[in-house]
């Protein structure tokens, strides 16, 4: 394992961390029933009825689990 030879400094320590950065999610949109949806790509989707009731999980238009 690596140990460093010396005592970093406070500054230094954080303007190293200060360089991480959160990347912006992707979202791909797509029309659902007349209405633009939003989603993640590469994500199963869950496919709802009318009612709202959770049915199964859809990625690229196959069924890969029941709920």
């Amino acid at each position: 394992m690596a140990v460093p030879k010396r005592k970093m400094s406070r500054s230094n320590t954080r303007s190293r961390r200060s360089q991480w950065k959160a990347a912006e999610t992707t979202l791909t949109t797509t029309l659902e029933r007349g209405q633009v949806a939003y989603s993640r790509p590469h994500q199963a989707r869950v496919v709802t009825d009318s009612a709202g009731t959770p049915l199964y999980l859809e990625y690229k238009g196959r069924k890969v689990k029941d709920l």
